[in-house]
């Protein structure tokens, strides 16, 4: 069997973190390939061709592909994909816009944020919050899947894979792009963190997030919040932990004024260490904390963040 992964690329450059994480996955399935997309690519395809256990890269540059048009990268894709019988892709924002028009047109069900692969057609996946495991076999010719990478290592480097540049076919002209407005931040990126200190709704207003945000820089770590603390303006969106946000495993994780709703706690219970904040003893979140503090928070993360100084 083979398999066509989808590399993450952002700005050219290869988020190995990702890609890796999906490589590891993906080598349960088969022979990876790797396809390194975008305007610009071909320094995302030499940093996937060093991933243990890719077989091949193919590198496809040009400009529909770039802004991360979805359209345009899906044709791409299934115009590769007589090949493999499996076409994946890690579960970042990216992919999750592009795999399911992939799926669409190669009329197949997409499996989503798969955290287990059992064979080749067979795939465990959570749901109800992660607090269940459903187990998933498809019987389509070709397979789409997107892997939850916090529950996959990182494949290794030293791989040495031949790469390859491909011709691009005709835009499908479904979508242009506009303008990008991004944050601009010296903070590692949320997702691939190794550290993530989060605020909640305890933290109270958007001017006191700034306490979670000086922990964070001390720590060399990103910065996260709730679902309530986002919801009640004290942070924002692309912040956002959980359920409806985004999924991160990293080695540790600060929970500031968090309460430990189900929802928060299926974005990041896969934390190698959690460390809890709240002055309630009873918050739900000191059932899954490694390290618990039953303390104001106002007056515990100033002091914190002054000893780490």
């Amino acid at each position: 069997m083979a398999v066509l992964l989808l590399a993450e690329v952002t700005g050219g450059e290869l988020s190995v973190d990702a890609t890796a994480k999906a490589v590891s996955a993906a080598k349960a399935l088969g022979d990876v390939t790797v396809l390194a997309a975008g305007a610009s690519a071909a320094a995302a395809g030499e940093a996937a061709a060093k991933i243990d256990g890719v077989s091949k890269v193919l590198v496809a540059e040009d400009a529909s592909l770039g802004h991360r048009l979805a359209e345009a990268t899906a044709a791409l894709i299934v115009s590769l994909a007589d090949g493999y019988e499996h076409i994946a892709a890690p579960a970042t924002t990216d992919a999750k816009n592009v795999m399911p028009r992939v799926a669409a047109l190669l009329d197949a069900m997409v499996i989503s944020d798969v955290s287990g692969v059992v064979d080749g057609s067979t795939f465990e996946r959570p749901i109800y919050a992660g607090n269940a495991v459903q187990t998933v076999k498809s019987k389509d010719a070709k397979k789409v899947i997107t892997f939850r990478t916090s529950t996959f290592d990182a494949a290794g480097q030293g791989g040495s894979a031949p790469v390859e540049t491909i011709s691009v076919g005709a835009n499908p002209g479904l979508s242009e792009w506009v303008e990008d407005k991004v944050a601009a931040s010296d903070r590692p990126e949320l997702t691939s963190a190794g550290i993530v200190v989060s605020g909640g709704r305890g933290v109270g207003s958007e001017a006191d997030f700034k306490l979670i945000e000086g922990l964070a820089d001390k720590l060399g770590a990103a910065v996260g919040a709730s679902r309530a603390a986002v919801d009640s303006g004290y942070a924002p969106n692309d912040w956002q932990v959980g359920q409806t946000g985004k999924v991160v495993a990293p080695q540790l994780y600060v929970a500031v004024g968090i309460s430990g709703a189900i929802q928060h706690l299926a974005g990041m219970k896969d934390s190698k260490i959690i460390v809890a904040i709240n002055k309630d003893e009873e918050a739900p979140i000191f059932q899954v904390a490694d390290f618990g503090l039953v303390a104001d928070l106002f007056q515990a993360v100033p002091e914190l963040t002054e000893k780490l100084g």
